[in-house]
Order: structure tokens, then sequence, then C-alpha cells
């Protein structure tokens, strides 16, 4: 599928894929898509920074290939490494062929059929569909170094191998990097990318995912669970609640037949809602009930201001 032609065709795109977006997040992608250009996206955990490289993945046909970072992600794990085995055993072979000169021996295991390519060098090979969507996912729980590795590889579709030498994309492909900013990325790798900061989506905005991710669940409950979540992220919070929670928790209320909230299946679930003990302390019993009651009234409001 070739790539949209306007901000309205990448969020028609994206809502093909159950992605509901805001006018800012499709513009951003549009111009990363249409100027060659990785895009940067932060935010907190849960807010839907991953699903946007899965859903262009699925929606253009395109192979998702998943860079999962972690604290000492390295070169092999990251990049490539030699296929050692295959090594030791070409060397072997040619020792009993009596084949054993160490400049050409050298020059045979260094070859392209003794790597193993790992994501970031698979990411710049292209098949037949278009090249690849690359998604580096979490860049923060990585080290600095690594950081400082990516930048060849955002700013020139390239991988370096000293053995071999540089191999660059024909076609580059598209990028997402995603940060939940536990610590800061460099300037110079954000330089290399588009920004764009992905926040918790509006009351009108979540009630829209809820229908599409939760079409099961009733209006009344999708409206009261959208006001709840909403009136608890205006809380200081350990850890306020993503969108994949509300979600998850949209569900698991279905699940438990639940046609509206009430305190108590509200007090039951909220460790669907909630990750951390504290939260759900503070939360509990007749803050729960509180909360509920202003949601309950401002809905009742709503629907007599529109009568």
């Amino acid at each position: 599928m070739d790539l949209p032609e306007s901000v309205d065709g990448v969020a028609d795109l994206l809502a093909g894929g159950n992605y509901v977006a805001d006018r800012s997040l499709a513009t951003s992608l549009f111009l990363a898509l249409k100027l060659g250009r990785p895009l940067f996206l932060e935010g907190e955990a849960g807010v839907g920074k991953t699903e946007i490289a899965k859903v262009l993945s699925q929606q253009l046909g395109r192979r998702l290939i998943r860079l999962q970072c972690y604290e000492g992600l390295d070169v092999a794990s990251a990049v490539y490494e030699w296929n050692y085995a295959r090594q030791m055993i070409e060397i072997r072979l040619a020792e009993a062929m009596g084949d054993a000169d160490r400049s050409t021996l050298s020059s045979d295991i260094f070859r392209r059929e003794f790597l193993i390519e790992r994501p970031l060098l698979q990411a710049m090979e292209s098949s037949i569909d278009g090249p690849p969507v690359l998604l580096i996912d979490e860049l923060d729980r990585t080290d600095e170094p690594f950081e400082a590795y990516l930048l060849e590889v955002l700013s020139d579709f390239q991988v370096t191998i000293p053995e071999l030498g540089t191999i660059k994309a024909d076609k580059p492909p598209i990028v997402i990097v995603t940060s939940n900013r536990t610590r800061e990325i460099h300037d110079a790798l954000k330089r290399r990318c588009f920004y764009h900061w992905v926040d918790y989506p509006d009351a009108k905005r979540e009630a829209e995912i809820l229908r599409l991710k939760a079409p099961g669940a009733s209006e009344e409950l999708t409206q009261q669970i959208v006001g709840f979540i909403q009136k608890v992220r205006g809380m200081d919070m350990f850890k306020l609640p993503g969108v994949a929670e509300s979600i998850d928790w949209t569900n698991a209320l279905m699940q438990l037949n639940a046609l509206v909230l009430d305190p108590a299946v509200v007090n039951d679930t909220l460790g669907v809602l909630l990750k951390y003990q504290d939260d759900i302390q503070r939360l509990q019993g007749s803050e729960a009930q509180r909360i509920l009651a202003e949601v309950n009234a401002n809905l009742a409001e709503a629907r007599r201001e529109g009568l």
C-alpha cells in the first residue's frame, strides 16, 4: 500500500486500524512519512505510542521489525553478530582440504552468509511490499553508548560493519522511536527525528477509543469509565492510568457483566486500573465513592442540558 498523501489520509489510515489520533499526531506522522524522517514519540507508558507502529505496519502491509530496548542492549543483540559456529566449521573444512592460507581464510569467514542479522540490520533490507516499519521501543531503557550508535542509523539509514563495510538501505525504513521519559534522550538523537509528545486523550477521544476497542460496553458504562479515569488523572498518583488501562478496565468490567459503575465494583477492580498498592489504597473506599458521585452528577447534568 502506498503512503498517505495528506494529513487526513494518515488519520484515515490510523482509523482503519482502530487507532484514534488527534490532528497534531496525524500531522507529525504525515511529515515523517513524507520527508522520510524517523518519528520520535515521547509520553507516559500506556498512551498508545507502540500501537502507532503496529497499526502502520498492519495498514500499509509492511513488515514490522521491533527492537525492544533494555539496559545493557548491545550491538550483538540489536544490529548483528557473526555466526561463530559456522565460521569454525569453515575453518576446519579449509584445514582438512589443505587450504589454510590465513589471509584468504580471514576474508572467507567474514562474508555476508556468516552474518546473523538483528533488527537494525534487518531494517536496512526492503521487501516486495516496500521498506519495513522499524520500531525502536522504549529507547530510554538503554544507555547512552547505544543511543550514540543509533545516530548513524537514524541519520543515514546505514550500518557499518568493520569486516564488511557499510550496509545502506536502498529505501529508508519507516522508523518509530518511543520513550517513556524515564531519562532524557540526548539532543543529538532528537535532532535526527521529528518529535511528538503523545499525551493522555481528552474525554471525547477516550470515549471514541473505548467504543472501538470495547464495543460491547454500554454507552452509560463507557461514559462513567471515561469520567472516572479523567478525574483520576487529575490526582497526584504514583502512576496515572493510561489508555491501555482504560481499555483493560472496560473489558474486565464487561467480563463481570457490569452495566454501570458502582462503588463496590470499582473497589473490586482497581487492580486492573492502577498498578501500585499506594495508589489503590488512596482511591479505595470513600475516595472512589466521591469521584463516582461527581461523575454521575456531571453525566446527569449533561443529559439534562441535552434535552
